[in-house]
Order: C-alpha cells, then sequence, then structure tokens
C-alpha cells in the first residue's frame, strides 16, 4: 500500500476544522502564518511543526487564550500589568487589553522526552534526545539547553535593537533643532532650515514606524477597544506632534501668523517624537530586562533539576532523561550529584544539602528509609533511592507552580491602584483637551503654540504603567525570593494578611515539636504483659499515618515484637484509633475514646496518667472491649527552633497560642517551657476551628499554623493558613503559605517577607501617585504665571518612562532582601 508523505499547511488555531492548505502563507479567517502538516495518503494528519507556534513569524500576532486543542504542558504566557487577573495565553505577544508584553511562565515539567536535547562539547553538530556517548570521540553528551534563548530574552533583543537604532536617528534630529541655541553651531550656512526640516524629517519616520510603530499599534487597540491606557496617551500625543510637524512642512500656508518664524517656516516637533519615542523605548527596554529578573528565584530553583536521572535495571545502571524517571523506578545518586526526584533511600547513607529548597545552611544526614527531596544535592556518598513523586508531583515543581500562582494572583490593596489606573486616561485626556484651551484662550503669544505643546506634555507625562505595576512586580520578586527561603505563599492576598496578623494559633505536634515522637513507657493494667501491652497498641495502630503511631510501631519493634494482623481498622478523628481483635472491638487513644468505648479508669490508674504527662509526655490507652488494660507513653522533643522563634514573633507585636488535642497537662508544660500566651487541651478539629471564629470574632486577624488533616478546618478558616511542608498534603491544600522545612523559623521569614513585600508596594504607589500628582500641572503649565517655567515634552517622555523603572528598581530590591 502507498503510504506517500505530502506535506500541506494548516491553521495552528484550528479555526476552520481540519481544513488543509498545499502551499504556505497566512490563514485567511485569523490570519495566523500556517504551519506545516504531514498528511499520509489514507488521509492522516500529523502535526508535524507545532512548536513552530512560538517562532517568530508569531510574536507580533494577536494570542489567544487557553486554546483547548493544545497539549497541557505547552507554555503559558500572561500579562505583567495583571489586567485581565489570572487569564494566560498560550502564544508570546502583547496583552490585547493593555498592549504590554506577554511574560512566560516557568514550568518545572519538561512538555515531552524529547524537550532536552544532548550534544557533544567537541562535536555540536551530534545531537541526540537522550544521554549518551559521542559516536566520533566517544565523550559523553552534555544538555543543550542552556543555549537555547528564553522568549523574554528574544522579546529584550528585538526591542533592544530597536531602541539602538532610534538613538541613532534621533541624536542628529536633537542636534539639528538645538542649533539654533547654540551659539557657535549655524547649519543655516549650510543648508536653508526648510531642507533641516525635511532632514529631521527623513530621520524621525523611521523612528516613528520601524522602531516605535508597536507602541501605536497599542494605541489604537486599546482605542478600539475602549481601554484606554498609556499607549493611547503616547499614541494621541506623538502622533499629533508627527502630523502637525509632517503639515508644517508641506503646507505651511494652512498655519495662523502665531506659529511662524519670522522667515515663515512653521516651528516643528519632529526631535520631540523621536527623543520622546527613543525615550519610551529605553523604558520598554528596561522594563523587559527587569522582567526576567524578577523570575530570576523561579529560574534559579528550575536551575537545581538535573537534566538526567541514573536508573538502575536488572543491576545495570543506565542514564535517562529526567523526564522518563517514573515512580518506582530505582535511581542511583552518585557523590555531589542532583537528587533527580522525591523519593526515598533503599540503600546507603547521604549527607545532602537541603538549603536551596529549605532556606537552612546544615546539611541533613540520611539513611535507609529517609525521604530525600528532588533538586538537592548529596555529599560525599554513593546511595540508590526509589523514585516516589515524578514531574509535577515532587515538591520543586509544587514550589515553581506556587510562586506562579502567587505572583498572578492579585493583592487586595492593588484595588487602589486599578480602580485610579481605571479612570486615570480619561481624566489625563480632558485635562489635556481643558490645558489647550486654556493657553489658546488666555496665553500669551504665539498662544496656540504654548496650547499645542503643553497639551502633549500632558498626555506624554502621564504614567498608568508605572500605576498597574506598583503591585504585581513586588509580588512577583516577593514570592520568589520567599521561595529561595523556604516560603511558598500561594496566594498574593495571603502576603497582605500576614503583614496585618495580631494572633497566632499553633498545633503542638509537628509544629512546636521535632513530630518525631519515641516511644517513652508502657505498662498494663490487668492480665497482659506489659510487653502484651505493647505489641496490641503497634498492631492497632499499624495502619494509622500519625506520628504518634509511627513512634508506637517503631517502639514495638525495636522491643523484637511481632505486629498482629487486625480487622476493620478506623481512625476516629480527635480521640485515637480502633480495629477488631479476636472477635472484639479494640482501641488505642486518648480519654474520650475512653468514653466511646464505655470504660473507666481507677483511681491509681488516673494518678499514674497524670504523672507521666506533667513530664510531658502524651498518654494513650490500650481498651479492649469496655475495659482499660493498659497505658502506653511516647514523648514528642520540642525543636531548638521554636523558642527563639516564637519570642521573635512576640516581638513583632503577635500573641501565640498552643491549641493541641494533647491533654491539659503536657499541654501545660510545653506552653510554661515557652512562655506562650494561652493555650488550649484535648482540642477536637472543631475546637480549633470554633476558636479561630472566636478571636475573628473579637476582631483579631489569626493566623493558624499546622500540620495535620485534624488542622485542616482551622487553617481554611484563619485569615491566613500556615501549613508545615513536612506534614500533611490536605493541610497544605488547605493553607494560603506553606513551610518546606516546617519549623516556626519560617513563620518569623514569612511575616518578615510580609512587612517588606507591602512596604515596597506602598513605596511603589507612593512613587506612582506623587509623580503623576506633580507631573501632569506641571506639564500643563500650572508653574508658567509664578515662575515662568514649562515643561518640555521631551523632559515630560524622560520623565514618563523614568517613573516605571524607578517602580521595577524599587520592587527588585526585594531580591536582596
Amino acid at each position: 500500500m502507498n503510504n506517500k508523505t505530502v506535506k500541506q499547511y494548516a491553521c495552528p488555531m484550528h479555526c476552520e476544522g481540519d481544513k488543509v492548505y498545499n502551499e504556505p502563507g497566512n490563514c485567511p479567517v485569523c490570519n495566523m502564518h500556517l504551519i506545516p502538516v504531514e498528511k499520509h495518503s489514507k488521509g492522516n494528519q500529523i502535526d508535524h511543526e507545532s512548536k513552530m507556534d512560538g517562532g517568530a513569524n508569531h510574536h507580533h500576532h494577536q494570542p489567544h487564550h487557553k486554546v483547548s486543542h493544545h497539549s497541557a504542558n505547552q507554555d503559558k504566557y500572561f500579562c505583567s500589568m495583571r489586567c485581565e487577573g489570572d487569564k494566560s495565553y498560550d502564544k508570546p505577544g502583547d496583552c490585547p487589553k493593555c498592549g504590554m508584553h506577554l511574560i512566560k511562565e516557568v514550568s518545572a515539567v519538561p512538555s515531552s522526552s524529547s524537550g532536552t536535547i544532548f550534544t557533544c562539547s567537541m562535536h555540536p553538530e551530534i545531537k541526540r534526545n537522550k544521554p549518551g556517548n559521542c559516536p566520533i570521540c566517544g565523550m559523553d553528551l552534555i544538555p543543550e539547553s542552556g543555549d537555547v534563548e528564553s522568549e523574554e530574552e528574544k522579546a529584550y533583543k528585538k526591542m533592544a535593537k530597536k531602541f539602538w537604532i532610534a538613538v541613532v536617528l534621533s541624536v542628529p534630529v536633537l542636534f539639528i533643532a538645538m542649533s539654533d541655541y547654540v551659539s557657535f553651531v549655524n547649519l543655516e550656512s549650510l543648508a536653508s532650515r526648510k531642507i533641516w526640516s525635511w532632514v529631521e524629517f527623513i530621520l524621525a519616520t523611521p523612528v516613528l514606524f520601524y522602531s516605535s510603530w508597536i507602541f501605536f499599534k497599542r494605541g489604537w487597540s486599546s482605542i478600539v477597544r475602549w481601554t484606554p491606557n498609556m499607549w493611547t496617551l503616547i499614541s494621541i500625543g506623538v502622533g499629533a506632534a508627527y502630523i502637525f510637524s509632517v503639515f508644517a512642512i508641506l503646507l505651511p500656508e494652512i498655519f495662523p501668523p502665531q506659529f511662524k518664524d519670522d522667515q515663515g517656516n512653521v516651528h516643528i516637533y519632529f526631535e520631540a517624537v523621536a527623543v520622546i519615542l527613543t525615550l519610551v523605548l529605553l523604558g520598554q527596554v528596561l522594563e523587559l530586562r527587569a522582567h526576567s529578573k524578577t523570575n530570576s528565584a523561579i529560574k534559579a530553583l528550575l536551575g537545581l533539576v538535573p537534566p538526567i536521572a541514573r536508573i538502575i535495571r536488572n543491576g545495570v545502571e543506565e542514564e535517562i532523561p529526567l523526564e522518563d524517571v517514573k515512580a518506582g523506578d530505582i535511581l542511583k545518586v552518585k557523590p555531589g550529584e542532583k537528587i533527580p526526584v522525591d523519593g526515598v533511600i533503599v540503600k546507603g547513607t547521604a549527607v545532602i544539602d537541603e538549603s536551596m529548597i529549605t532556606g537552612e545552611p546544615i546539611p541533613d544526614e540520611k539513611s535507609t528509609g529517609d525521604k530525600v527531596t528532588g533538586g538537592t544535592i548529596n555529599g560525599k556518598t554513593a546511595f540508590e533511592m526509589k523514585a516516589v513523586k515524578v514531574g509535577s508531583d515532587t515538591l520543586l515543581a509544587q514550589i515553581i507552580e506556587m510562586v506562579n500562582q502567587a505572583s498572578r494572583s492579585r493583592a487586595p490593596i492593588q484595588k487602589l491602584a486599578d480602580t485610579v489606573a481605571k479612570y486615570f486616561v480619561q481624566i489625563v485626556i480632558a485635562i489635556a483637551i481643558i490645558t489647550f484651551a486654556v493657553w489658546a484662550i488666555w496665553g500669551p503669544e504665539p498662544a496656540y503654540v504654548y496650547a499645542f505643546v503643553n497639551a502633549v506634555a500632558v498626555l506624554i507625562i502621564a504614567c498608568p504603567c508605572a500605576l498597574g505595576l506598583a503591585t504585581p512586580m513586588s509580588i512577583m520578586v516577593g514570592t520568589g525570593r520567599g521561595a529561595q527561603s523556604g516560603v511558598l505563599v500561594k496566594d498574593a492576598r495571603a502576603i497582605e494578611e500576614m503583614n496585618k496578623v495580631d494572633t497566632l494559633i499553633i498545633d503542638k505536634t509537628g509544629t512546636i515539636t521535632e513530630g518525631k515522637p519515641s516511644l517513652n513507657s508502657f505498662k498494663s493494667f490487668g492480665k497482659l504483659s506489659d510487653r502484651g501491652i505493647l505489641q496490641l497498641a503497634a498492631s492497632v495502630d499499624l495502619n494509622s499515618e500519625h506520628p504518634l503511631a509511627d513512634a508506637i510501631v517503631a517502639g514495638a519493634k525495636a522491643n523484637n515484637l511481632e505486629l498482629l494482623k487486625l480487622d476493620k481498622f478506623e481512625s476516629v478523628t480527635g480521640k485515637g484509633v480502633q480495629a477488631f481483635y479476636e472477635g472484639g472491638k479494640i482501641g488505642l487513644g486518648n480519654y474520650r475514646l475512653i468514653e466511646d468505648f464505655q470504660a473507666s479508669l481507677t483511681d491509681d490508674q488516673k494518678k499514674l496518667a497524670e504523672e507521666w504527662q506533667l513530664e510531658g509526655q502524651t498518654v494513650m490507652y490500650l481498651i479492649i472491649r469496655q475495659r482499660v488494660e493498659g497505658i502506653v507513653s511516647v514523648s514528642d522533643k520540642i525543636k531548638e527552633t521554636s523558642a527563639k522563634a516564637i519570642k521573635a514573633l512576640q516581638k513583632m507585636n503577635m500573641k501565640v497560642y498552643m491549641l493541641t488535642g494533647d491533654n491539659k497537662f503536657t499541654a501545660k508544660s510545653v506552653a510554661e517551657k515557652l512562655g506562650l500566651d494561652g493555650y488550649q487541651a484535648d482540642c477536637l478539629p472543631n475546637d480549633k476551628y470554633n476558636k479561630v471564629k472566636e478571636l475573628q470574632g473579637e476582631g483579631h486577624i489569626v493566623a493558624m499554623a499546622g500540620d495535620g488533616i485534624n488542622d485542616a478546618p482551622a487553617l481554611e478558616q484563619a485569615n491566613v493558613g500556615i501549613a508545615m511542608g513536612t506534614g500533611t498534603d490536605i493541610a497544605m491544600q488547605s493553607a494560603e503559605i506553606t513551610l518546606v522545612k516546617g519549623d516556626l523559623t519560617g513563620i518569623v521569614r514569612a511575616r518578615d517577607l510580609s512587612i517588606k513585600v507591602m512596604r515596597n508596594i506602598k513605596e511603589n504607589l507612593f512613587f506612582a501617585f506623587i509623580y503623576n500628582a506633580l507631573g501632569v500641572p506641571v506639564a500643563a503649565g500650572i508653574l508658567f504665571p509664578f515662575f515662568g517655567i514649562l515643561l518640555s515634552p521631551i523632559i515630560a517622555a524622560a520623565a514618563m518612562s523614568f517613573s516605571s523603572v524607578s517602580v521595577i528598581t524599587n520592587a527588585l530590591r526585594l531580591r536582596k532582601k
């Protein structure tokens, strides 16, 4: 059968379904560049060059929003101004609403197994989609990904090229225009004023139509969509100056006498057009460069992931691309290498540097059974690990996704800037019209010239861009910096709320304490031996996920006890666990579980339990049918950092309360050691939830920190939920901030981050508001009657460009905090 392949072309947006064309070109419906597809003689189409979507031919086309037929792992782009919230696009270009360049969202998950190209350093013509050896020289192939330019870098270089062309053309225009003010320069001795006007026209026109035409496209789009923005102002102001100047040299006779000099030449503004657009280009170049720096924290995290992994199959090591690793694979990590994915050590020991994930500088010792995190660096030993979480499930991928999510979210404080910006452009245009009218009626001669120049200056100097950038730039940089310090922020709102928190509620186990309790004591109250009590307690706890259960099971195994298989295991939230043993019900838990079993304690048994509890031990009772058969206790060491962190938080004017499901004696012991502002013991999940609501009802801004399933309702209700990264997934899903390391020093860092980000946002908003509040009236000529001061449109353009740059530069300071 003939399977001949015919090259045809189709629209990447599929706006005409599966229709194909025999020749390259643009789609007649959406005007997108057609991409090649292979079509077999049977009629089956195979997408052959879908990756061309992001190519140079598409850069100027309008991006489309989340087209459903593209793969889930395709690149996403979003507007730096967040003018449409978290809306994203699947192609690079400019925001259709505000015209700003779209930013690519950094992803930790490669789109396909061919995403990484490997090449030979000696023979770069050799390219493979998997690691191996060079067929020419035998050297190991290395990843080529570091040579690939990002979309941001391409956009920056393209804009920079246009800027430098504009500079080269604008300097002579400015020189010609300013020659009348320099006594030793007499250009009219070389040519007439009219000829020099034509020279200015020839030089300024490419600046407008080549280097800066994108600004006018953005301005026209804003007018058509009725979403006025900074490009509306620039287009009207500069466009008016250019058109005025063109008519001035072509048809000078149509202008009134007050526009002309002694020789009958109309004053032209080509130098203003060229220099203003060059300064706007400079602002765009600096902004594009700054945007690449705002994502530097995410890119640094992304750089932690090795491109390859070393898999062990049938006892043989083999290098494979990272994206081909699957859960359950056995991987080998050599000394000094980066760990490829999240997993568990199955053979060997290691000392691992986790500072890039947790923010803690001290390496962590690991042995068989311990968890390891992708992106961290192995020390001087080799070990084997089992891959548990790969791709988007790894901690590093989740960190990057949380930072992306937070940077796209909008802080409540941004509503103020949004409200102002919404009416800002209309107000500025109105002020420009009023300025023209006032100067034309009451201004000195030539009144119309003054009116025109000042109206243009008003349009040029106003900068809603600075207002729009003030909040998102600080949020983007701050969340990235937080991620590097082990503080993951899910929502920008949490940053603002954390700054206002006056009450912190913390759990005990896993938050204040290590969360790694160890078995202390066990005693029988009846016929069973002490070891028999421990054996049954561990057997009931075998299927529990609670850290206390792990301690009891580990203690039983350390005592060489064989665990029994029990039926119908059930976790009773806030009370303990239960199952069936020899046909009867058996349970292990606190006094509430005793009540459920309708059992009771004798006075001697209560006294023994209280003695253990006063020593800071957590006590659990073993209940068989309706009788308490024994008691087991574990202790959980207080983290070394807890006391210092609590004192630091209290110095930040935060009241710290502990709510725990543990008994009142243990809770009291811990609270007194740490100097807490208060505590509540024997808490069920709804007790923690109700306590949060109670404090909120009293007017407090409450943050809740916890690590277990029982903390989820309170984390959800709190103004700010803080989950320990060492805890359960449901706790992290309910929280808005996650601490990777899982100790209270992370809350100190989160509070500090919140304070500095909010201060930075307020500084940015102050700069933007003050700049516009002072700049617009000065441009309108308010100082002229008193001091004779007028603002040149050129100076206005410089001020407008650098107002945005000042906001961006101020936000970037957060990277060093």
